[in-house]
């Protein structure tokens, strides 16, 4: 069996007085696409933010690649070095609007990892052509769709080789047109056996291209398993309540 890539141990987190995450223990393991499903509020989202300290825990463990963080006793070399671990694709891109498609690629790998600017741009460009967006190298974000500041964010996430890809409901700023354009390359990078941990709303995408489906509600962990399994027969009356919402159809759509 594969070795776990991500572990959590405990992860609490609170905003205020607003407590988000309530002891959260998750396990991941290499080559394993994970889908975090929820309503607004559940904490999928900082869930997923605090496995690379963007949004630190208050206490608990994060563990990528052998190595551990403890949320509350850490230092920044640590962090640093966990991050460096793993690519985050946002929902708004999160792109410097003064860069160009390649600099906004190469940038980490320079900056962070020191790579030389020569390999930073020949990694970027085999990125580009993968997206099959080289002729937008020279582009700067205003003048790229959505769709394709993302396939740019998708590309800078994978450029630094990391042990896992977080990525945080990459289609939902989208316009529905682009939506699937984004979603195939994702499929793509999950064929290849990348670890990879989603927030989505996705349903369809979700149940084609997870190993495992996990349902949070009220900063729990309220269901999991093999992802048809948990979307064609949920076994939690919240999930089934959640899947409903989204897609009332699916009792035909969606079950074999």
């Amino acid at each position: 069996m594969p070795n776990n890539v991500v572990s959590l141990r405990g992860i609490e987190k609170s905003f205020g007085e607003n407590s988000i995450i309530n002891g959260v223990d998750l396990d991941v393991r290499e080559g394993e696409v994970v889908v975090i499903l929820g309503p607004s509020g559940s904490g999928k989202t900082t869930l997923l933010r605090t496995i690379n300290f963007l949004d630190p825990a208050d206490s608990g463990d994060i563990t990528i690649d052998g190595q551990t963080v403890n949320a509350k006793k850490h230092h920044h070399k640590e962090v640093r070095e966990l991050r460096r671990k793993t690519g985050m694709v946002f929902q708004n891109y999160n792109l410097f609007q003064n860069r160009t498609a390649l600099e906004n690629i190469t940038i980490g790998l320079r900056k962070v990892q020191k790579v030389p600017k020569t390999e930073a741009e020949q990694k970027a460009y085999e990125l580009l052509d993968y997206v099959k967006m080289r002729d937008k190298a020279d582009s700067y974000p205003a003048k790229l769709s959505g769709g394709q500041q993302q396939r740019i964010g998708i590309c800078r996430a994978l450029a630094g080789n990391p042990k896992v890809v977080l990525l945080d409901e990459p289609t939902s700023a989208l316009d529905p047109e682009l939506v699937s354009d984004v979603l195939d390359v994702i499929k793509q990078i999950a064929a290849t056996g990348i670890t990879m941990i989603i927030v989505t709303h996705e349903i369809a995408f979700a149940r084609e291209v997870a190993d495992r489906v996990i349902f949070m509600k009220g900063g729990v962990i309220v269901e999991q398993g093999p992802a048809k399994e948990v979307i064609d027969h949920p076994q939690n009356p919240e999930t089934n309540k959640f899947l409903n919402a989204l897609i009332p159809e699916r009792s035909m759509e969606y079950v074999i």
